[in-house]
């Protein structure tokens, strides 16, 4: 019997990871499923520098449903420990890699370098990075794009076929049919399922055939308010905070999300609504991303993209005169000049790291600030602290008061809320067994009960629960 091996975002969003062990094809194959990173929480460095042991050497394939970090974030390091087959993904998630990876080996081995300063001084032991750029161009290098809907062969007699998932660029179902027993099962992983209602991508494809599905439970415990209330409340705290003359702050992820944000401001802006005279994107990873989005237009929704053409007569560079994009640090510091009416977009979306981070020692203090979280902020993160209401936080090391009014506006979310995954689960005929993954208890919990009332099967795997299919 072929088996599966549930590795990461077990009990938790983040270090997606799937082994799935072949019976098949004259002999056993091992194949992983997404290779995600860790983020938040406190045994998230110890997970994430785990080594891969001798099942870097063993695998013969690994299939990716997206450019997030917490889905493909760890794919250099399993290339640096002895990797070197194919890594499977759609042809977008290909050239996001590029910049997702390059990314995460710059700022790492920059938190090394500050981190190392320290230990030197205090005679301790020095500490290297998951992966360096080396590695990165080694892993880009094996990465192999194909078309949404096209059959890929697999070791182990396995057949791939990547379906839209509406989150990000890229973004993908993956469909499996694996043998085992002497039988063809069809296993389905959601990957990160996309809100219908969200800007750009298109919606996610439903799907009718399964036997095992994985299925992502970020949201499973609630639905996003409308599109439109949402964008309401968000030209609301923008209009207050530029009469109480502070600036605005949104920390977001560099992809999906700062696009989004990024479409919403022009529509405001064409409309005459935005009262700001500035924009920042902060984030040069968001600034080529932005970039890549714009020539993968053919790729996006294209009634979004009609709207922004009618409001800027076709012209992309028209879409908002007043964005400023900020790739040095003299120009990002610069930033903090501007005591009021400016929006910065920067990342992290966690508010773990990034530019976002000296935007907040210089505003949360002040009352006329806006912090507007707009994406899902993980246990034990400072984005987190500050939705649960901190009243100080800690960044660089000094405590901060927070007395900038922290908004959570959560239908700008990337991600189905509840309806929608149980709507998407429901299609299949047959009511497959499903395991749900990439959500915190709670959440899956309320997503289990949801599913058990339209007579859904929803199990919750444990780390290291290994299912034969």
């Amino acid at each position: 019997m072929s088996t599966l091996t549930f590795q990461g975002a077990v009990g938790e969003v983040t270090g997606s990871r799937y082994l799935l062990e072949v019976d098949g094809d004259g002999g056993s194959h091992k194949l992983l499923l997404e290779c995600g990173l860790h983020q938040g929480g406190p045994d998230a460095d110890h997970d994430n520098a785990k080594p891969f042991g001798a099942l870097a050497g063993q695998l013969e394939a690994v299939v990716l449903s997206h450019g997030h970090l917490d889905h493909a974030g760890l794919l250099p390091k399993l290339v640096r420990e002895g990797y070197s087959g194919p890594i499977h993904c759609t042809r977008d998630t290909a050239e996001l890699l590029e910049i997702m990876l390059e990314d995460a080996a710059f700022v790492m081995a920059k938190d090394i370098e500050w981190e190392n300063k320290w230990r030197k001084r205090a005679d301790k032991p020095l500490i290297e990075p998951l992966y360096e750029l080396e590695d990165v161009a080694r892993t880009l290098s094996l990465c192999v794009p194909h078309p949404y809907g096209q059959p890929v062969p697999l070791p182990g007699d396995v057949t791939l076929v990547f379906r839209d998932a509406g989150h990000i660029l890229g973004s993908a179902i993956v469909e499996l049919t694996v043998p085992s027993g002497g039988r063809q099962r069809h296993l389905v992983f959601s990957g990160d399922l996309g809100n219908p209602s969200s800007v750009l991508m298109k919606d996610p494809e439903t799907l009718h055939e399964a036997d095992l599905v994985l299925m992502e439970s970020t949201y499973g415990d609630r639905d996003h308010r409308p599109l439109e209330e949402t964008l309401e409340e968000f030209a609301q705290v923008l209009d207050e905070a530029q009469a109480a003359g502070g600036n605005v702050l949104i920390p977001a992820f560099a992809v999906g999300r700062t696009q989004e944000i990024l479409y919403h401001l022009s529509v405001l802006y064409h409309e005459g609504r935005l009262k700001q005279q500035l924009v920042f994107l902060d984030s040069p990873m968001a600034i080529r991303v932005t970039e890549l989005y714009n020539r993968k237009r053919k790729s996006l929704n294209r009634d979004d993209l009609k709207v922004l053409n009618i409001a800027a007569q076709g012209d992309p560079s028209q879409y908002l005169p007043i964005l400023r994009l900020t790739r040095t640090v003299e120009e990002s510091m610069a930033i903090n000049r501007i005591h009021g009416g400016a929006i910065v977009i920067a990342g992290a979306g966690m508010c773990n790291g990034g530019r976002i981070l000296h935007h907040f020692r210089y505003n949360l203090a002040k009352p006329s600030t806006r912090v507007v979280i707009v994406g899902f902020q993980a246990a034990g993160t400072l984005g987190r602290s500050l939705v649960d209401g901190a009243e100080r936080v800690k960044v660089f090391g000094e405590e901060l008061p927070v007395k900038a009014k922290v908004h959570t506006i959560g239908g700008f979310s990337a991600h189905a809320g509840q309806s929608q995954l149980v709507g998407w689960v429901s299609a299949f005929r047959d009511r497959p067994l499903v395991y749900l993954v990439h959500g915190e208890p709670g959440a899956q919990q309320a997503l289990q009960q949801a599913l058990a009332e339209v007579d859904v099967d929803a199990a919750i795997p444990a780390y290291g629960e290994r299912i034969e299919l």
